[in-house]
């Protein structure tokens, strides 16, 4: 099973080479999400039960309706993050007792581009090759959905470069030793063989096959007593003569009295110097009870198996046995020791067709597939043949640095990032155990492997070895390395790469989000074919797909989310590793940021609508709560439009959608408010203020974007993977921002119609109008960060020249 362990508050638990623990201050988390539910639901009651203003239903029924929402998906999100861990793990070589590096899994590393720039994607395959792995059990393969001449041409140069270093050199010196020590073994086996066939030639005579016929008994007899070597005594000769003629007759008479006379009857004849062994082979039915043959002479009724004649047998002979054979038959095997007569000399040839005998009937019984031992010598030479090609096999697979592009025709789906990943998988060129998925942008560290892949390993006291464990991939964060001062755009995610898949961890249900993480091929493919099987029940025509469809799931834009699902309600299990091992390049535009988030907006949602994880079979309640929590996410738009929009509604027509903003109101709303920003605080203990509040203000500031996904969806519009620009795409967007603009213009006339009336006297009710003008500035302070994003420009050579003086 898996490295986890069970998690007892607290306390560090250990199994293994992994670490598992809570995370520091969860106790105090949890305490705070009891008290802020507690709180929000009181809140909430109140809202329902006491504050509804009926004279306006048409908007207080909307902000209901979003407070709602809002609450329960806090509670979603405050649970995911119940059980947040932190996992350590030894790296690969540090793991006790040691994982042998013949034992280590073979590694192949795809790096996904589509147009990206050739050098970007250069500085990546460099770095995946220089990670700390043994060089024959490592393959780059840069995927190329462009199929771009120039990304060819730079993978076929990095191989060369590649192959010329140090490490490959010393392998292929290696490798090549190995392949000349078995082709000299090979050529002196090969001279051998002949020789052992030509001396098994003179064995030849110590066999014959005779037909089931009567008059062949004495042909058997005739054969025997031509074989005699003055060697051996008269009288052990002659008792092994009788047993001789007893299993023949025992052969006529009994074993193949009702097959045809054309069934053959072998013997073999093996003189040693002080030992006679005689072999019988039939084709009978075999005895009746085989143990009988093993009695004592006076146990043995001599007429017993009909008259058979093992009593003799075993009276004249030092063994005996008669037991069926591998292929089918009945060997009847005697042996007889003997003391080799004083003058008695046997030929130095005989002496030699002896040994050679026993070295026969040696590889008979320890190889029983052979019938001598030039067959076994035969074989061997193949091994050795196999085994050199796998050698030259080796020299060739050094070649690490590999290019993929595959065709892809008009008129067929081609599924994006997925369909690129599966067409790898499925090409026959990729063979590793486990996979490596980076985006071209991204650069992995030179411990990256090191400190992944000990989780696929779990050691079996019992069996005293290490066996995979059921973790299908292993996640580690998105960190870059081009993010501007204040990091306009948002990109910086130490949220959800911290306590948010910490806490989908402690659940087994991190996610696997595209880049930085590596995959066991077989949970990929196992899964993917289940899933595939089942896509062409319903649609046939799919199998037309196959190898773009059978691994990575295609089925969404989100393909990585969508994946890890599916992974999860086969049984397998998933990892978060907490520590920055790659880095990579954000979009550094408005335009490219926005293409980004709505292709993850719209591909959720896709999901929810496919696969909905609370009808999905295989996920638990909590992974099921995990999925739904970050599709319900999306929804958001709808209800933060609400919000905006109440202010600005009241500054025009003094709409309100609560009864009372009196004491009541503040005695309710402002403990819950002030919890739930505390709860959650302490949730993102150690991340910085300035983040958090980035990050709240884009999904506030992306509300016309998520409402767009889940629209585009719901309503069937083609929903296209787009690849997310990895270059600045220069300009201004400011008509991007149209509604956010919006908003802030209708605050500003709203605000300033307020003050007019204040100023002319006819101002109502003064302290609402305050309210209402704190919502509307907190709701622009929100979503000004994006109307900054859009206008946002990289400094200039001469300003950071200037700035670079300064400091």
């Amino acid at each position: 099973m898996t490295n986890a362990v069970p998690i007892i508050e607290n306390t560090p638990a250990f199994s293994g080479n992994i670490r598992i623990r809570l995370k520091d201050r969860t106790l105090l988390f949890r305490f705070l999400v009891i008290i802020n539910l507690i709180f929000g639901g009181w809140y909430l009651q109140w809202r329902i039960l006491n504050s509804v203003n009926f004279n306006a239903l048409w908007i207080a029924i909307p902000l209901l309706l979003a407070e709602i929402y809002s609450y329960i998906g806090g509670v979603m999100f405050f649970i995911g993050l119940w059980r947040p861990i932190i996992r350590d793990a030894k790296p690969l070589r540090q793991m006790r007792p040691a994982l042998p590096e013949a034992k280590w899994p073979r590694v192949d590393v795809f790096i996904t581009c589509y147009n990206e720039p050739v050098e970007m994607v250069r500085e990546t395959a460099k770095a995946a090759l220089s990670m700390d792995y043994p060089a024959t059990k490592l393959k780059v393969y840069v995927l190329d959905d462009g199929n771009s001449p120039q990304m060819r041409q730079m993978s076929e140069q990095l191989c060369i470069g590649d192959l010329q270093t140090p490490q490959l050199r010393a392998a292929a010196d290696d490798i090549n030793s190995q392949r000349l020590h078995l082709k000299a073994q090979l050529q002196h086996l090969q001279s051998l063989v002949s020789e052992i066939a030509a001396g098994e030639e003179q064995l030849k005579s110590h066999t014959l096959t005779l037909e089931t016929k009567r008059e062949n008994a004495q042909a058997a007899l005739d054969w025997f007593g031509q074989l005699q070597q003055p060697h051996i005594p008269m009288k052990p000769w002659l008792e092994l003569q009788t047993v001789l003629g007893e299993g023949v007759d025992n052969v006529l008479k009994y074993a193949h009295k009702d097959l045809p006379h054309t069934t053959p009857i072998d013997l073999e004849l093996n003189i040693s110097s002080n030992v006679l062994v005689l072999q019988i082979w039939d084709r009978g039915p075999g005895l009746d009870n085989p143990d009988k043959i093993f009695k004592s002479l006076e146990d043995v009724d001599l007429m017993d198996e009909g008259g058979r004649g093992f009593g003799i047998m075993s009276q004249f002979t030092d063994f005996v046995s008669y037991n069926p054979t591998p292929d089918k038959r009945q060997c009847l095997i005697a042996i007889k020791f003997f003391a080799p007569e004083a003058t008695g000399v046997q030929d130095q040839n005989q002496q030699l067709v002896g040994y050679l005998h026993s070295l026969q009937q040696s590889t008979r019984l320890l190889n029983h597939q052979y019938g001598s031992v030039t067959d076994y010598l035969k074989a061997e030479v193949k091994v050795l043949q196999r085994t050199i090609e796998q050698k030259e096999q080796e020299l060739v697979d050094l070649a690490r640095s590999r290019y993929i592009a595959r065709p892809k025709p008009k008129g067929k789906p081609h599924h994006a990032k997925a369909g690129n990943i599966n067409y790898a998988l499925f090409s026959g060129e990729t063979t590793g155990d486990l996979i490596l998925t980076l985006d071209a942008d991204h650069i992995p560290k030179p411990h990256f492997l090191q400190r992944a892949l000990p989780y696929f390993f779990d050691y079996s006291m019992q069996e005293g070895a290490y066996k995979d464990s059921d973790i299908a991939f292993v996640q580690t964060p998105q960190d870059f390395y081009n993010l501007p001062p204040g990091d306009p755009f948002g990109h910086q995610a130490r949220l959800f790469y911290g306590p948010i898949q910490q806490g989908k961890d402690g659940m087994s249900s991190a996610f696997y989000t595209g880049t930085n993480a590596v995959l066991r091929r077989e949970a990929l493919v196992t899964t993917g074919l289940q899933n595939f099987a089942d896509e062409y029940i319903a649609d046939q025509k799919r199998l037309e797909e196959f190898e773009l469809v059978g691994g990575v799931s295609s089925a969404s834009i989100t393909e990585d989310m969508n994946t890890a699902m599916r992974l999860h309600a086969a049984g397998w299990k998933s990892v978060y590793h907490h520590e920055v091992l790659a880095v990579g390049l954000a979009p550094d535009d408005l335009s490219s940021t926005l293409k980004q988030r709505l292709r993850w907006a719209q591909g959720t949602v896709q999901v929810l609508l496919q696969e909905n994880p609370l009808a999905k079979k295989g996920l638990t309640v909590w992974q099921q709560l995990q999925y739904f929590q970050t599709m319900y996410s999306y929804f958001s738009g709808f209800f933060t439009l609400i919000f905006i929009a109440c202010p600005l509604i009241y500054f025009f027509t003094e709409a309100i959608p609560v009864q009372t903003y009196g004491l009541a109101f503040a005695i309710h709303f402002v403990p819950a408010f002030i919890l739930n920003r505390i709860t959650f605080m302490a949730a993102a203990w150690g991340i910085k203020k300035n983040e958090l509040w980035r990050a709240e203000q884009f999904a506030i500031a992306l509300f016309p974007l998520f409402i767009k996904a889940v629209w585009s969806v719901f309503t069937g519009r083609p929903v296209k993977f787009q690849v997310t620009p990895k270059q600045r795409q220069s300009g201004m967007y400011v008509g991007l921002v149209i509604p956010q603009i919006t908003v802030v213009i209708l605050t500003v006339l709203g605000l300033s119609w307020s003050l007019i009336r204040y100023a002319m006297g006819d101002l109502d009710n003064p302290g609402l109008h305050l309210l209402n003008s704190a919502w509307a500035i907190y709701n622009v302070s929100l979503i000004w960060a994006l109307i900054k994003a859009a206008i946002w420009q990289p400094p200039t050579a001469k300003s950071a020249s200037a700035e670079l003086v300064n400091t």
